[in-house]
């Protein structure tokens, strides 16, 4: 099993080293053609818009072979990319935008039958050790990919990129390609029917799942919330240049990189609830932090705010992982995809409207969701009960107790990555 966590790891180092790189390179790209703005952010918009159309993409997997799907769809996110060679000049943005498009859709395939094959190729004990390296891998990749990306960009072009983030899926699909399934389910014809309700239906139907899927809604829409006033702090409460904001970026992606090599230990022993409850507590304190009119207790701040959020996100991609059963995975993991970071394309533009009352008040109140939430999620949560019954392979493990469902190795209440994909 060891061999099959390291491909993984591997996979999510490549997602994190070209997706973060063409992902900032692309509005480059489209600005340096345009010289708008605007329409330069519109290709993130486009990377995170199929995201709304998890359930309906994650049902792909459960109909077809998630492992096949997989790798065609990295085959031709390739193909897709090199297509970016025919950019000359600003009436060619438009191919920009559509291979964005297919980006963010082959995002959420990947994204989901990754968390759908990860139990088919580890033991259940480790899926949150591994789904928290896998997070590890791609934060620490966020700290270097943009840096790359762009001062490639500025040295050769945005077509050296493309063709440079070409090579990055057809490696990840060799490396899917790898992966020894010992678990793999077949999903019986009454299964490969279900529809999109079905899966929304298990996502809700327990507590150990739903609960840690909307802390990391929570979590992750407040970050989006506060985008806006964090600049505000920068620029206005402490009189710091914008750059500055690299520096912080840089500082939440290490408190996240350290976070993703602990959580699995956590969830573990704590579970999934306690952990994602403890991981919207520290981002809540992480907004509060940075309302401190001292750049210090600024960067200490994006610390803690790096290490709550993928906490938050490890501990609800391995409940859907360890409560769903294997014939519903692509659905269910699509449609926890959605849930979590769909409601951060309203949160985003909700938040540049509250700073105009200054950049404090949209922090104190993140923090107060945050908490809220964490609140909620600890309060009447069912006590442990005994050992956990095996039941028959491929369905989600039942516990003796009310709504509370464990694999074998894991004890507690209670991915992929995205990713933070808080991306």
């Amino acid at each position: 099993m060891r061999r099959n966590a390291f491909l993984f790891v591997a996979v999510s180092l490549l997602s994190g080293l070209g997706g973060s790189a063409m992902a900032l390179v692309s509005g480059i790209w489209i600005l340096d053609l345009t010289g708008s703005t605007g329409l330069a952010a519109l290709a993130g918009m486009c990377v995170y818009a199929p995201t709304l159309a998890g359930p309906w993409l994650g049902g792909l997997l459960d109909r077809v072979p998630r492992r096949s799907l997989v790798i065609g769809v990295d085959v031709a996110l390739a193909a897709a990319l090199l297509s970016l060679l025919a950019v000359r000049g600003p009436g060619d943005a438009w191919l920009i935008y559509a291979v964005s498009l297919a980006y963010g859709i082959g995002y959420v395939l990947v994204d989901a039958g990754e968390t759908a094959l990860l139990p088919a190729a580890l033991p259940p004990a480790r899926l949150a050790d591994v789904n928290g390296w896998r997070s590890s891998a791609q934060e620490g990749m966020k700290l270097v990919a943009p840096l790359a990306g762009a001062g490639l960009y500025a040295w050769r072009g945005g077509h050296v990129v493309a063709v440079l983030a070409a090579v990055v899926p057809v490696l990840a699909a060799a490396l899917y390609g790898a992966l020894r399934l010992t678990r793999a389910v077949p999903a019986p014809p009454a299964a490969r029917q279900a529809g999109v309700r079905d899966g929304l239906a298990a996502l809700l139907a327990r507590r150990a799942v739903r609960v840690p899927v909307a802390l990391a809604a929570v979590s992750i829409a407040m970050s989006g919330f506060t985008t806006a006033a964090l600049y505000d702090v920068v620029v206005t409460g402490l009189a710091m240049p914008s750059t500055f904001l690299g520096v912080l970026a840089s500082a939440q992606g290490a408190g996240s990189l350290v976070a993703g090599l602990v959580v699995g230990r956590l969830v573990r022993r704590r579970g999934e609830i306690a952990v994602g409850a403890a991981g919207a507590v520290l981002f809540a304190a992480g907004c509060l932090g940075r309302c401190l009119p001292w750049w210090p207790g600024t960067v200490a701040a994006s610390v803690v705010a790096g290490v709550g959020l993928p906490w938050t996100l490890v501990a609800a991609v391995t409940a859907v992982q360890a409560y769903t059963p294997q014939a519903m995975l692509g659905r269910v993991a699509g449609t926890a995809n959605t849930a979590m970071f769909g409601p951060i394309t309203l949160a985003i533009p909700l938040g540049s409207a509250a700073v105009a009352v200054g950049g404090l008040p949209p922090l104190v109140v993140a923090a107060v969701v945050c908490l809220t939430a964490a609140l909620g999620a600890t309060v009447g949560a069912p006590r442990r009960g005994g050992p956990a019954a095996v039941p028959e392979s491929g369905r989600a493990r039942v516990r003796a107790g009310p709504d509370a469902a464990r694999p074998p190795g894991v004890t507690g209440t209670g991915r992929t990555i995205v990713s933070a994909r808080c991306r």
